[in-house]
C-alpha cells in the first residue's frame, strides 16, 4: 500500500520507519523545514517507564487550582473562552478518578516498556549515537508529602514489574554527588537503574536518514490543509508548498501523527480527538566543569523539572501551560528554569548564552496516547503522547505498524479500533 505519514516528528517518523520496513510505500509530509523541527526538538530527554504516570491523579485538581493564580508553578492553568480548554479539562477532571488512575498508569507503563525494549533494538540494528546515557534516571524530592506518595506510586510500579528504588538523602547523594550542597533540602528520592535519557531530535534525524534510504519520502514545507473524504474514506490530503502551490496528496492508508495539531485535521470528518496543547519549555546549557554538573538524569520533583546530559550541553526542561497554541517564551518561567539550575549547578554552566525553547505537546485527558484506526477505515491516529513521545515513539510506530498488518500489537494498551 501507499501510506501517507502526516508529522515528522519522532512519533511519525518510527511509524514511517515501521511501515517501511512492512514494505509498504511511505510518504512522510511535514509544514517544517526538516524532521523533528518542532514538539520534538528540545525536548528533555527522558527515556522512562519508571515515570510513565498520567497526570490525571487523585491530588491534580488541587494542582490546576494553584496553576489559576502563581505564575511559578509547575503546571498553569490559564482559563480561556475556548470551549476545546473546557471540553478537555472536564475530561481531565473525570480521568482523575481512582480507578482511571489505575487503568491509565497500567496502559502507559506496558507501552512505554515495549517502546524502550523496541528502541534498544532499533539502536543495536542501525547503531544510533544520538548521546544517550543508560546511567538510570534519579529522582529527588524536598517536602514529606510528595516522598510519602511517591513510595505508594512505586509500589504499585513494582506491582507491574518496575523497579523503582526508594532513597534516603544520603543515598541520592551518593547516587549523584552533585547534588550535596543541597542535601538539607532532599528529603529522599527514588532511582530506576533501567531508564535512560538521550537526544530525540538527534535520534529523529538519523532515523529520517535511514528511512530514506530504505525507499520513504519526504515532503517538507508543505501545509497540510485537509483531508478529502467520499465513500467512507480518505480519498486524498489537501497541501499547500512552501512557493504556495496546491496539490491534492493520494494514498491508500493516512497516518495522523501531528501532535497538537491533528484535532484541526480531524474534527471536520467527525473522528474524536481529545488532545490539547501542553506547553513545554526547554532550557540548554553549555557545560563548563563536567565535575560541577550531574552525570545522572535527573528530577526535581517540587518544581519538575528534568536534567539530562547531551554530549557538551545540560538539558533542563519541564513545565506545562494549558494556555491554548501560543508558543511564546514566558520570561519568569525562563528565568525560573536558570534560577533553579544555578541553586543546584551553580559552577559547571554557562549561564549567560542559554538557550530557550517552547513546544507544544499534544495531551490526552488520559494521557494515554491514541493509537489505531479511526471509524474511516483507511485513517489511523498514532498522536497524543503528551510528555512521553520520546520514551514511547519506537513502541508506538511499531504497535501501528502491526494494527495496520491486522496483527496484536505485543503490549497491553488500549489501542484504536
Amino acid at each position: 500500500m501507499k501510506i501517507a505519514v502526516l508529522g515528522s516528528g519522532v512519533i511519525g517518523l518510527t511509524s514511517a520507519w515501521w511501515l517501511a520496513q512492512e514494505g509498504h510505500e511511505v510518504i512522510v509530509v511535514d509544514r517544517m523545514p526538516g524532521p523533528a523541527q518542532d514538539t520534538t526538538r528540545a525536548s528533555g530527554g527522558l527515556l522512562s517507564a519508571s515515570y510513565a504516570e498520567p497526570w490525571a491523579t487523585p491530588r491534580a485538581p488541587w494542582q490546576l487550582l494553584r496553576g489559576l493564580f502563581k505564575d511559578e508553578t509547575p503546571l498553569l492553568f490559564r482559563p480561556s473562552w475556548d470551549r476545546k480548554q473546557w471540553a478537555w479539562s472536564l475530561a481531565f477532571l473525570r480521568e482523575c478518578a481512582p480507578s482511571r488512575f489505575e487503568a491509565n498508569l497500567r496502559a502507559m507503563v506496558r507501552l512505554a516498556e515495549y517502546s524502550l525494549s523496541t528502541l534498544n533494538q532499533l539502536r543495536q540494528q542501525l547503531a544510533f549515537d544520538y548521546d544517550y546515557t543508560e546511567s538510570g534516571v534519579l529522582s529527588f524530592y524536598r517536602d514529606e508529602r510528595s516522598f510519602d506518595e511517591s513510595q505508594d506510586r512505586a509500589d504499585r510500579l513494582r506491582d507491574l514489574g518496575v523497579d523503582r528504588r526508594i532513597l534516603s538523602p544520603e543515598e541520592v547523594v551518593s547516587l549523584e554527588p552533585t547534588l550535596a550542597s543541597v542535601q538539607d533540602q532532599i528529603v529522599g528520592g527514588d532511582y530506576c537503574s533501567d531508564d535512560e535519557s538521550g537526544d530525540a531530535y538527534g535520534f529523529s534525524k538519523q532515523l529520517a536518514q535511514h528511512a530514506q534510504k530504505k525507499g520513504v519520502q519526504f515532503l517538507f514545507n508543505h501545509d497540510i490543509v485537509r483531508l478529502l473524504y467520499d465513500e467512507g474514506k480518505i480519498t486524498a490530503a489537501e497541501v499547500i508548498d512552501d512557493q504556495g502551490c496546491y496539490q491534492q496528496l493520494q494514498a491508500d492508508l493516512f497516518v495522523v501523527s501531528m501532535g497538537a495539531y491533528s484535532p484541526f485535521l480531524l474534527e471536520p470528518l467527525g473522528v474524536p480527538c481529545r488532545v490539547y496543547p501542553a506547553k513545554g519549555y526547554s532550557a540548554s546549557f553549555t557545560i563548563l566543569d563536567s565535575d560541577a554538573t550531574p552525570q545522572a538524569s535527573l528530577t526535581d520533583m517540587e518544581h519538575r523539572l528534568v536534567y539530562s546530559r547531551m554530549g557538551n550541553q545540560l538539558r533542563v526542561a519541564g513545565l506545562a501551560e494549558l494556555s491554548g497554541y501560543n508558543k511564546a517564551l514566558s520570561t519568569k518561567r525562563c528565568n525560573m528554569m536558570v534560577k533553579q539550575t544555578k541553586a543546584l549547578f551553580p559552577n559547571g554552566l554557562d549561564f549567560d548564552n542559554v538557550q530557550f525553547w517552547s513546544g507544544l505537546r499534544p495531551a490526552t485527558p488520559s494521557n494515554t496516547p491514541l493509537i489505531g484506526r479511526t471509524h474511516i477505515k483507511n485513517l489511523y491516529l498514532n498522536t497524543g503522547h503528551g510528555t512521553l513521545g520520546w520514551t514511547m515513539a519506537a513502541g508506538s510506530g511499531r504497535a501501528l505498524a502491526d494494527l495496520i498488518a491486522n496483527r496484536q500489537p505485543e503490549p497491553e494498551f488500549p489501542f484504536l479500533h
